[in-house]
């Protein structure tokens, strides 16, 4: 009954009901921030004098500290302990809320929300989450239903003891005899692979150490192939090693530190493909599954400008590419005996408002993924007339994606479809019959009513004319008069596209009387990856002012008003947020900062970096360019904070990221409570042991949810703001 009357409340009563309990339970007591004491710095770069005040921050063994966050400073490790305990007595008095928020949120999170079985053979393989447990399991059954459930991995019984734990690419080898896992106890994203026999139940000794992640077995199961971090946390060589255990064997080096690489098999199964590429330029090379140690052959040399990656379909191979002028990729043919460039042949001709994501291959089928202004459609093309059949989606906003691991010589089509109201739907679509099947529903809770809840896809005008999608999630009974508070998402750089997906995190603002909105702001690929040259290097700052312009297009269309968002951006995101922060306080509520790259000038003078190298493309070379130099500087977070009123912040990290050092929101957060007039608080929290993105279990990242959207609620307590003393 009190679950109903909630429900029916108007959205704003709601908001306010909120606000006012957490005013009310005495969140205005005074509590004193840190000091962070001042050791000024002189940079002279190019002619260029500044001075970094805060750079001791950053420890002088900082790369050992990524690999052993015990080795942190002392000085700077006390630092952080007194951010660390600011920000809890600051937001003590949002426990409550956060428990609660933490259980509607693992109410909605039933842990039904992992893929249905995945058939290879005989076999059925999939994953489950145990009551209460942080990390998934792994299983296989029968496909004919003899024996029992057979537990492959128990993720909960691997982390247990440790403070930080994260299981990926769980897969098992082609003949099934073999069972494989990367996976990470600190943090820091460098890996060990484990690989079990499956007819004894044993983990072989002498797992692979320091691996990027990414491996594969080979299609004969004799091998895997995988990827080396090295020292400066770069993916830079391949190795080959006899799956049952034995030596490694070098494969291939890439020597350019601007290049990434990734390690896998082509959907037939017939080549392990290993691909270097960045954001300008790729390379391909291929070793024949029946050849598995033979030397790899590149497919076309790597060309500055030219991107493209390959499938191999029924004798030859579809490359996907941007040559000749298709800025946002075309599809084409290649010679599988002779497949360089000089080969190459159109099939799928250049349509420039069509973004081709992705391509899937099947023995009687191929699919291609295209997205334009930011929606998805699968495009499914019959090998025996090469007729092509759309299937089309019709709601507003929504994210599709096809499943992995799926059998070449499958007669159907699964993928995954979700939007921010549905959860999501696993979907078998079956090539000769055009026919849809549900394999697979999962539920957000009891009680839980889509039709409560509206999404929208609108369009606000940027600057220069450019029209930026927003995705919309809000009920259905919310008056639009600019009153309901909003949580703002935008992330805008690599080209990386911030899918509309569900999140039933999400619910425990928008049952407030919440609206939720991303920004697809230009640095993403939202309308092509030419929406993302859009906004690099000297064009950068389109990134910000588009999500200004985001946020003024919502509040005259009565989503909220100025003083009511709260904006949340993750890595380059947190680059945004800060961004933006430093051009339009006077738009912010408050800003939630995960993990943010907002000490930009100085890292991105830093060479020896690892991802330094590789983004280069992508935001310039200050080092050598002083247009590049000026323009970073003149929107770098860290170097732009001023002299005004700037709203709550929440900043977060973890001292093993080796992303984003956790001195950049160190040095950001004192920059702000120098600079702050409103004296309201600016707080910072760090894990010791974490990743990038900060929790890994699936609790653990629930309760960090619950965090941000009790800081989002307590932000809009104007009335309570921090005061100096």
């Amino acid at each position: 009954m009190h679950r109903r009357r909630f429900l029916t409340l108007s959205s704003a009563l709601i908001a306010q009901s909120w606000i006012k309990a957490i005013a009310d339970s005495g969140f205005c007591a005074f509590v004193k921030p840190p000091f962070t004491r001042k050791i000024p710095k002189r940079i002279v770069q190019l002619g260029r004098v500044r001075v970094d005040e805060y750079a001791w921050l950053k420890d002088a063994n900082w790369k050992e500290v990524w690999r052993n966050p015990a080795s942190l400073g002392t000085p700077i490790k006390a630092h952080l302990e007194q951010e660390n305990s600011y920000s809890q007595k600051v937001l003590a008095p949002t426990q409550k809320l956060q428990e609660q928020m933490f259980h509607e949120m693992l109410a909605r999170s039933s842990g039904d929300d992992l893929p249905p079985p995945i058939q290879d053979g005989p076999w059925l393989y999939f994953n489950t989450f145990p009551q209460g447990a942080q990390h998934a399991s792994w299983y296989r059954r029968r496909k004919d239903g003899e024996g029992g459930d057979e537990l492959l991995l128990d993720g909960e019984a691997r982390a247990k003891g440790r403070a930080y734990f994260n299981i990926t690419n769980v897969t098992h080898s082609p003949d099934q005899m073999l069972f494989a896992w990367a996976e990470d106890a600190h943090g820091s994203e460098k890996f060990q692979i484990f690989v079990k026999d499956l007819k004894t139940g044993k983990i072989f000794p002498n797992p692979i150490h320091d691996a990027f992640g990414d491996f594969v077995f080979s299609p004969d199961s004799q091998w895997i192939f995988w990827v080396w971090r090295s020292e400066n946390s770069r993916p830079a060589k391949i190795f080959r090693r006899p799956a049952h255990g034995g030596m490694d064997t070098l494969v291939y080096e890439e020597n350019d530190g601007a290049f990434l690489m990734s390690v896998s098999c082509t959907a037939a199964k017939s080549y392990i493909m290993i691909r270097s590429w960045n954001a300008e330029t790729s390379e391909v090379r291929l070793v024949p599954a029946q050849a598995p140690t033979s030397v790899p052959q590149v497919v076309e040399h790597r060309t500055h400008g030219l991107i493209y990656s390959v499938e191999d379909w029924n004798g030859r191979f579809v490359i996907l590419t941007n040559a000749d002028g298709a800025v946002n990729f075309k599809l084409m043919w290649a010679d599988a005996a002779n497949p360089g460039r000089k080969s190459w042949k159109d099939w799928i001709a250049y349509r420039p408002e069509a973004y081709i994501t992705g391509m899937l291959p099947f023995r009687n089928f191929f699919v291609r993924i295209e997205r334009v202004d930011a929606d998805a459609l699968l495009l499914v093309t019959k090998a025996s007339t090469m007729h092509e059949t759309p299937i089309r989606f019709d709601d507003p906003a929504y994210a599709v994606a096809l499943l992995d691991d799926q059998e070449y010589s499958a007669s159907d089509l699964r993928y995954v479809y979700q939007s921010p109201r549905q959860p999501k739907q696993w979907i078998a679509y079956d090539v000769e019959t055009n026919q849809l099947r549900m394999l697979k529903a999962a539920s957000a809770g009891t009680g839980f009513d889509k039709d409560r809840y509206v999404v929208e896809r609108i369009f606000a005008t940027a600057s220069d004319g450019a029209r930026v999608p927003i995705t919309l999630l809000r009920r259905r009974d919310l008056v639009m008069d600019g009153s309901a508070p909003m949580l703002m998402y935008g992330y805008g750089s690599y080209g990386y596209f911030v899918e509309p997906v569900f999140s039933g995190e999400t619910f425990s603002l928008i049952d407030r009387g919440w609206v939720y909105a991303i920004s697809h702001v230009r640095g993403g690929s939202a309308k092509g990856w030419s929406w993302f040259l859009e906004a690099r290097r000297l064009t950068k700052k389109r990134t910000f002012t588009d999500f200004i312009a985001c946020a003024e297009s919502l509040i005259e269309h009565g989503y909220s008003r100025r003083g009511r968002i709260v904006i949340h951006g993750f890595s380059a995101g947190g680059l945004l947020v800060g961004a933006v922060n430093n051009m339009r306080p006077d738009l912010w509520a408050g800003v939630i900062a995960q993990a943010p790259f907002v000490d930009m000038l100085n890292t991105m003078s830093d060479a020896t970096h690892p991802l330094v190298p590789l983004t280069r493309p992508d935001w310039g070379d200050p080092l050598v360019d002083p247009k590049i130099y000026d323009y970073i500087a003149s929107y770098s977070p860290y170097e732009n904070v001023h002299r005004t009123a700037y709203a709550p912040v929440l900043a977060t990290t973890s001292v093993a990221d080796d992303r984003v050092g956790y001195w950049e929101p160190a040095k950001w957060i004192a920059k702000l409570r120098d600079d702050d007039t409103s004296h309201s608080p600016k707080m910072l929290q760090t894990e010791i042991e974490g990743g990038h993105g900060g929790a890994a279990g699936r609790l653990a990242v629930l309760q960090q949810t619950a965090l941000f959207y009790s800081f989002a609620v307590w932000a809009l307590t104007r009335d309570c703001r921090h005061r100096a003393a």
